[in-house]
């Protein structure tokens, strides 16, 4: 390739750009001016819109562009003007031309030549006054048969706001905040991110360091105490000079390591505390470089349902809220087919025709809603519509023609059971098969790619006012909330937005149903599977009397999963597998736990195609009952010690739920009472409390015989480092800040410091 011709590919590609990002504007402001062809900002946005693509479309010599655009200017400096009020004929051409612009802008997909002069026929014939506007340029337009792509386009007209028409070469280097922008390779983005996410990881291995560190602290106090002890019990006797001065020395050794390993356990943890931080941060912004706005997956759709309800004949608008919400943008790309089969369903089957509408006493106009929100962590969509809800007569009536239920259970279906059937594979209410609807492919399809991003999808009704769909799902792929198991003495997890329940079941709830082994779950028989043989580990013996079960769910198959041990709930940083290993069964990634040990993320769906391929095969291991009882394990004991109520209550659920128990005091005086009365494996204390504060009752604790190993976690809305030093050197092996409290960081740090809920 000569520079020439490097360089004219160059432009080219820069053209597609301006094309893509302009056509954007073009698409918005005319569905904007579809409602108020009056808007003079849209007028001016659109008309510079178009200017911008003529000039850019005569530098890189692309001489059908420069025709398309001139046209289309020429029309909205008409309207501009007052010498044209634009009307639906003008706004669908206009719309035509955008998309030609688009097929102009692809690569090998050009219009041919005498497309480009049957529109640009058409533009004049609409711009000649002596014209009558009248319906006939629709078929007119359709003869052109573009075919074009949907372009992209804003979000909701309301959101567009009028651009400032900067250079081509400046928008494609800088935002409208005007910073400038740089383009990274997906790959090489992936690459920073999972560099960040393992630098968080190696952080937090630093945290089993330190907890060793404040014991090791602890036992030299205790060292160093025995030996005050011994010299003074030795005074009694007569010893050696040789002796006193071995005592002396050993003293002061003990003391000045002491001392040293004071200072050196001070600097590591302030490292540490550092170094987390820094590596949060880190994380966080190589995650929100992957991240986009929500707008982003809605580029064509408002186009998409106008046009849609114009083939249907309907009015349909489409609003959008929380445009601007981030999220990771391998969700975005996998939101777009979901989201594009719920409104195409809004519009077909929610929507009532105009007469229809008027009837029932709403506008003719039919209003379907897409509101976009962050909340714990997950993207929370909800997608309404005004029409008349789900016939659920009908819905009950193809329960029975389907035969998938007796007439007489389905006749007791409640709203709520019956709005489930409509999400089973070929199930429709329509009886006549379309374009749009009919073939029982649709909320199916919904819920399958909804749940393969870890998310669900819930659907609502109410009769004659509309329905309303609510989408979670993760805002990043990049972690999983998971249920870490034990396997074969390996650990596992789960993701949880795959698990129905986790359970302990007696031997007694185990039944024989056709040869196989079940458990009754929400009056159902649920098969029960070994983790271990399906992960091919080796089976180990449980010492207890009820068998670990992880209940999962994948569209309509769901199974007991029996496992040795439930480790918690982790958030865990996936890594991908090496692309060598292949598919590697029944695993979908890798991640590290705190510990730095390696867990492997159960790919379910696989999962549960293991198991039933073991069902058709015959190969199913059954699941060993023990029938022996086995005295229960004693509960661990802890004793959460705080001036609020609210603190302490909230503290007392979150451990009892977690199998803990727990007892609590009002202040550190009635915690120090308790310590001494009874036996407790943790200490669970706030700083500022009457009577006796945090500090001193830690301090009181270290110096206690009986209770100086005992670990301690102090709770406090003090987050300052100079607060956690202070809590740290009176003898807290953990320091939990109140602004960044939520339950799993106190239920994590507890299972770090006294393990699981069973001694």
């Amino acid at each position: 390739m000569t520079p020439e011709q490097m360089r004219d590919a160059s432009l080219l590609e820069l053209f597609s750009l301006e094309a893509e990002a302009q056509t954007q504007i073009l698409s918005a402001g005319l569905l904007a001016l579809e409602r108020d062809p009056t808007q003079a900002d849209q007028l001016e946005s659109c008309m510079r819109a178009a200017h911008s693509l003529k000039g850019a479309a005569r530098i890189v010599g692309v001489d059908a562009g420069v025709s398309v655009s001139h046209v289309m200017e020429d029309c909205l400096v008409s309207a501009q003007e007052g010498r044209l009020l634009l009307r639906p004929e003008h706004i669908d051409a206009l719309l035509q031309g955008t998309d030609l612009l688009m097929r102009i802008a692809t690569p090998d997909n050009n219009p041919e030549a005498a497309d480009i002069e049957a529109y640009v026929a058409l533009m004049a014939l609409l711009l000649d006054p002596a014209v009558p506007l009248v319906a006939p340029a629709v078929p007119v337009m359709a003869e052109l048969q573009l075919e074009a792509p949907t372009p992209r386009v804003e979000p909701s007209a309301p959101a567009v706001e009028p651009p400032s028409a900067p250079a081509s070469r400046k928008t494609k280097r800088t935002t409208e905040n005007g910073e400038r922008v740089l383009r990274v390779t997906a790959e090489r983005l992936n690459s920073l991110l999972d560099l960040s996410s393992k630098s968080l990881v190696e952080t937090l291995r630093l945290k089993p360091h330190l907890a060793t560190m404040q014991r090791l602290k602890r036992m030299q106090s205790n060292s160093l105490r025995a030996l005050e002890n011994l010299n003074v019990h030795l005074k009694d006797h007569a010893l050696s000079l040789e002796a006193q001065e071995a005592l002396e020395d050993a003293r002061r050794l003990l003391s000045q390591s002491q001392q040293l390993l004071m200072e050196k356990n001070a600097e590591l943890d302030e490292f540490a505390w550092h170094a987390s931080q820094r590596a949060q941060v880190l994380y966080d912004t190589a995650l929100a470089c992957r991240m986009r706005p929500f707008a982003d997956v809605l580029t064509g759709q408002v186009r998409m349902v106008r046009d849609l309800g114009r083939d249907l004949g309907k009015q349909v608008r489409l609003e959008i809220e929380g445009e601007k919400t981030q999220v990771d943008r391998d969700v975005l790309e996998k939101l777009e087919a979901p989201l594009t089969h719920l409104l195409r369903n809004a519009v077909d089957h929610g929507i009532e025709t105009p007469e229809q509408r008027l009837l029932a006493g709403k506008p003719a106009e039919g209003l379907i809603r897409l509101r976009a929100s962050h909340q714990a962590g997950l993207l929370v969509l909800e997608l309404s519509d005004d029409g008349n809800g789900v016939d659920l007569e009908k819905v009950r009536r193809s329960i029975v023609e389907r035969n998938l239920s007796p007439a007489q259970t389905a006749a007791q279906l409640s709203e709520e059971e019956l709005l489930t059937f409509l999400f089973l594979p070929g199930f429709s209410l329509r009886d006549t098969v379309t374009e749009v609807s009919g073939r029982g492919v649709g909320l199916d399809a919904v819920q399958h790619m909804v749940r393969q991003l870890r998310g669900a999808v819930v659907l609502e009704q109410s009769a004659g006012e509309g329905s309303r769909f609510h989408l979670e799902v993760p805002l990043t792929l990049s972690v999983v909330r998971s249920l870490v198991v034990e396997v074969g003495d390996e650990a596992y997890a789960f993701p949880l937005a795959h698990i129905e329940r986790m359970c302990d079941l007696e031997p007694s709830d185990i039944v024989q149903v056709e040869g196989r082994q079940h458990f009754w779950h929400e009056d159902q028989h649920v098969g029960l599977v070994a983790a271990s043989q399906l992960l091919q580990r080796p089976a180990s013996q449980s010492s207890g009397q009820t068998l670990k079960v992880v209940v999962i769910r994948e569209r309509d198959a769901i199974y007991g999963v029996a496992v040795e041990r439930f480790i918690g709930e982790r958030t865990l940083v996936v890594l991908p597998l090496d692309e060598r290993l292949g598919k590697v069964q029944d695993i979908s990634a890798g991640a590290l736990l705190d510990d730095g040990s390696v867990v492997l993320i159960v790919d379910v769906e696989d999962m549960l195609r293991s198991v039933e391929k073991l069902l058709n095969t015959g190969r199913l291991e059954r699941i060993a009952r023990h029938s022996n009882q086995v005295v229960e394990a004693t509960r661990k004991r802890i004793l959460v010690v705080d001036d609020s109520l609210t603190v302490r209550e909230l503290q007392r659920k979150l451990l009892l739920n977690r199998g803990y128990d727990v007892a609590v005091a009002v202040d550190g005086m009635d915690g120090w009472n308790a310590l001494r009365s009874e036996d407790f494996d943790l200490l669970i204390t706030d700083i500022d409390m009457p009577r006796m504060d945090g500090i001193e009752l830690v301090t009181l604790l270290r110096r206690d015989n009986r209770l100086q190993s005992l670990p301690v976690m102090v709770v406090s809305y003090k987050d300052r480092e100079e607060d956690r030093r202070r809590g740290l050197d009176a003898g807290a092996d953990y320091y939990l800040a109140k602004a960044s409290f939520h339950d799993d960081a106190l239920l994590d740090a507890v299972v770090e410091l006294i393990g699981g809920a069973r001694a």
